[in-house]
């Protein structure tokens, strides 16, 4: 797919712009309080389950990611990826899912990445293609089962995430193709296309090149991993097309697919329902991993 044939090409800027507003779904208010709670579920719930705090996963960047869950031995692992469209937010918001994690005898990795405009998207993968390969490279003395590393991410780690399930880097990483066992891209975006077109290339100078080669969409792999696309009921129209279009690819090719729809939910607080065990989103995490 050329970028001149990418995702929504047939929009125009003003709709382009209004379909990818996620910050539109939501009152200012609503949003302040939403990134309140992702902090406080994570002081509350991610930090008692702390194994290693700030490892360096990426000498190049000096980039961490915290450590969290059980003792045992040989435990799958989730990385959880952070969103803000690429430019905001932390680790800090995303440790809370490692309490539900934890009770089930799962690792969790949460990442930071260099936020744009101080990295570029490029770089911004990179670093989470180097978290991968510390993971596999450390698995035995972290204790993590090789075979059962797991991905997911909101919005922009949403993104993120499916670069990661997607086709093509392994190699020149020196992993095999197979690393993952499963991911679970939450509101994620999957054609960049249309992100050159609109707001968000103020900060992120998207080229043609880049809008190529990090479009997950465009690098959907002939044997896959496990999928499970997530998206909240009340998304911006275009995580939700784009939410439907990239499962739709990933199942084309025979890979285990699932699409699940938050009722009730936002682009923003759909992810703390992996505060509550019983929420759609967390059994559909606990599935992915179990299976």
């Amino acid at each position: 797919m050329s970028v001149s044939e990418g995702f929504d090409s047939h929009l125009d800027k003003d709709q382009i712009d209004q379909d990818y507003n996620a910050r539109a779904t939501v009152t200012p208010a609503e949003f302040d309080r939403i990134m309140d709670d992702y902090l406080n579920a994570s002081r509350n719930l991610g930090l008692r389950h702390m194994k290693q705090e700030g490892v360096v996963y990426d000498t190049k960047s000096g980039e961490k990611f915290d450590f969290l869950g059980p003792r045992g031995y040989k435990t799958p692992v989730v990385v959880f990826i952070h969103g803000g469209y690429w430019r905001a937010l932390s680790r800090q918001h995303m440790l809370f899912p490692a309490d539900l994690m934890t009770r089930h005898g799962i690792s969790s990795i949460v990442p930071d990445y260099t936020l744009a405009p101080d990295a570029s998207l490029s770089e911004i993968v990179r670093q989470m293609r180097a978290v991968l390969t510390y993971i596999w490279r450390n698995a035995g003395k972290m204790n993590i089962d090789r075979k059962r590393i797991y991905v997911t991410g909101s919005s922009a780690g949403g993104h993120l995430a499916a670069a990661l399930a997607a086709d093509g880097w392994h190699r020149e990483a020196g992993l095999p193709s197979s690393i993952l066992a499963g991911a679970m891209p939450v509101s994620g975006l999957f054609d960049l296309a249309p992100i050159q077109r609109s707001f968000a290339q103020e900060w992120l100078s998207l080229g043609d090149t880049e809008v190529e080669a990090l479009s997950p969409l465009r690098h959907v792999p002939e044997n896959g991993c496990k999928m499970t696309v997530a998206m909240a009921e009340h998304e911006a129209a275009g995580f939700t097309r784009q939410s439907g279009s990239f499962a739709s690819a990933w199942g084309a090719t025979g890979a285990p697919t699932d699409l699940q729809v938050v009722g009730g939910r936002n682009h923003f607080d759909v992810i703390l329902d992996w505060c509550e065990e019983t929420s759609v989103l967390s059994q559909a995490l606990l599935a992915l991993v179990r299976d």
